[in-house]
Protein backbone atom coordinates (compact mmCIF):
# COMPACT_ATOMS: atom_id res chain seq x y z
CA UNK A 1 0.00 0.00 0.00
CA UNK A 2 1.65 3.57 -1.22
CA UNK A 3 0.18 6.20 0.85
CA UNK A 4 1.00 9.21 -0.57
CA UNK A 5 0.19 12.71 1.93
CA UNK A 6 -0.14 16.40 0.88
CA UNK A 7 1.48 19.11 3.84
CA UNK A 8 0.01 21.96 1.29
CA UNK A 9 -3.71 20.50 1.66
CA UNK A 10 -6.11 21.58 3.78
CA UNK A 11 -7.01 18.31 4.75
CA UNK A 12 -5.26 17.13 8.05
CA UNK A 13 -2.65 14.39 7.57
CA UNK A 14 -4.43 12.00 9.46
CA UNK A 15 -7.50 12.56 7.48
CA UNK A 16 -5.25 11.97 4.47
CA UNK A 17 -4.45 8.22 5.45
CA UNK A 18 -7.82 7.34 7.03
CA UNK A 19 -8.98 8.40 3.17
CA UNK A 20 -5.79 6.32 1.81
CA UNK A 21 -6.56 3.04 3.47
CA UNK A 22 -10.65 3.10 3.15
CA UNK A 23 -9.55 3.38 -0.62
CA UNK A 24 -7.21 0.54 -0.45
CA UNK A 25 -9.74 -1.46 1.26
CA UNK A 26 -12.65 -0.97 -0.99
CA UNK A 27 -10.37 -1.28 -3.97
CA UNK A 28 -9.52 -4.97 -2.67
CA UNK A 29 -6.12 -3.90 -2.25
CA UNK A 30 -6.20 -4.22 1.01
CA UNK A 31 -8.35 -7.56 1.94
CA UNK A 32 -9.25 -8.85 5.51
CA UNK A 33 -7.20 -9.68 7.74
CA UNK A 34 -4.18 -7.86 5.96
CA UNK A 35 -1.60 -6.51 8.66
CA UNK A 36 -1.36 -2.80 8.04
CA UNK A 37 2.27 -1.05 9.11
CA UNK A 38 2.62 -0.38 12.03
CA UNK A 39 2.45 2.83 13.79
CA UNK A 40 5.80 3.89 14.15
CA UNK A 41 6.95 2.11 10.71
CA UNK A 42 4.28 4.13 8.62
CA UNK A 43 5.25 7.31 10.47
CA UNK A 44 8.53 7.08 9.37
CA UNK A 45 7.92 6.06 6.01
CA UNK A 46 5.69 9.17 5.73
CA UNK A 47 8.08 11.09 7.88
CA UNK A 48 5.14 12.48 10.10
CA UNK A 49 4.51 12.27 14.14
CA UNK A 50 3.54 8.63 15.10
CA UNK A 51 0.64 10.40 16.73
CA UNK A 52 -1.02 11.23 13.52
CA UNK A 53 -1.14 7.88 12.55
CA UNK A 54 -2.23 6.76 15.67
CA UNK A 55 -5.01 9.11 15.48
CA UNK A 56 -5.84 7.75 12.15
CA UNK A 57 -5.47 3.98 13.03
CA UNK A 58 -7.25 4.64 16.48
CA UNK A 59 -10.50 6.61 14.36
CA UNK A 60 -10.01 3.39 11.26
CA UNK A 61 -11.19 1.56 14.17
CA UNK A 62 -13.54 3.04 16.29
CA UNK A 63 -15.38 3.59 12.67
CA UNK A 64 -14.88 -0.82 12.21
CA UNK A 65 -12.33 -0.54 9.15
CA UNK A 66 -9.76 -2.05 11.40
CA UNK A 67 -8.68 -4.00 14.38
CA UNK A 68 -5.83 -3.98 16.43
CA UNK A 69 -4.45 -7.02 18.18
CA UNK A 70 -2.52 -5.72 21.51
CA UNK A 71 1.31 -7.39 20.93
CA UNK A 72 0.18 -7.85 17.22
CA UNK A 73 -0.80 -5.16 15.49
CA UNK A 74 -3.56 -3.68 13.26
CA UNK A 75 -5.56 -5.58 10.72
CA UNK A 76 -8.20 -5.06 7.96
CA UNK A 77 -11.19 -6.13 9.57
CA UNK A 78 -13.65 -7.97 8.12
CA UNK A 79 -15.48 -6.41 5.59
CA UNK A 80 -19.21 -5.33 7.28
CA UNK A 81 -21.36 -4.91 4.17
CA UNK A 82 -23.65 -2.32 5.59
CA UNK A 83 -20.56 0.06 6.72
CA UNK A 84 -19.72 0.21 3.46
CA UNK A 85 -22.82 0.99 1.65
CA UNK A 86 -23.38 3.71 4.32
CA UNK A 87 -19.69 4.86 3.40
CA UNK A 88 -21.05 5.12 -0.36
CA UNK A 89 -24.64 6.27 0.14
CA UNK A 90 -22.76 9.49 2.15
CA UNK A 91 -20.55 10.16 -1.16
CA UNK A 92 -23.25 9.55 -3.62
CA UNK A 93 -25.64 12.29 -1.14
CA UNK A 94 -22.39 15.03 -1.19
CA UNK A 95 -22.12 14.11 -5.52
CA UNK A 96 -25.81 14.56 -5.30
CA UNK A 97 -26.21 17.86 -3.12
CA UNK A 98 -23.12 19.13 -5.90
CA UNK A 99 -25.40 18.53 -8.79
CA UNK A 100 -28.36 20.47 -7.38
CA UNK A 101 -26.32 23.25 -6.68
CA UNK A 102 -25.19 23.43 -10.10
CA UNK A 103 -28.45 23.00 -11.45
CA UNK A 104 -29.86 26.03 -9.42
CA UNK A 105 -27.25 27.76 -10.70
CA UNK A 106 -27.45 26.86 -13.98
CA UNK A 107 -31.55 26.94 -13.81
CA UNK A 108 -31.69 23.33 -14.84
CA UNK A 109 -34.74 22.11 -14.04
CA UNK A 110 -35.14 18.99 -11.72
CA UNK A 111 -37.17 16.97 -14.99
CA UNK A 112 -33.98 18.10 -17.24
CA UNK A 113 -31.57 16.12 -14.60
CA UNK A 114 -33.53 13.00 -13.88
CA UNK A 115 -33.73 12.91 -17.62
CA UNK A 116 -30.11 12.78 -17.61
CA UNK A 117 -29.79 10.24 -14.74
CA UNK A 118 -32.46 8.14 -16.58
CA UNK A 119 -29.88 8.53 -20.03
CA UNK A 120 -26.74 7.13 -17.87
CA UNK A 121 -28.51 4.36 -16.11
CA UNK A 122 -29.91 2.81 -19.18
CA UNK A 123 -26.49 3.29 -21.01
CA UNK A 124 -25.07 0.88 -18.49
Amino acid sequence: MNIIISNSSSIPIYEQIKTAIKQAIFSNELKEEDMLPSVRSMANDLKISFLTVKRAYDELEEEGYIKTVQGKGSFVAPKNLELIKEEKLREIQELIERIYDISKISNITEDEIKELFKIIFNEN
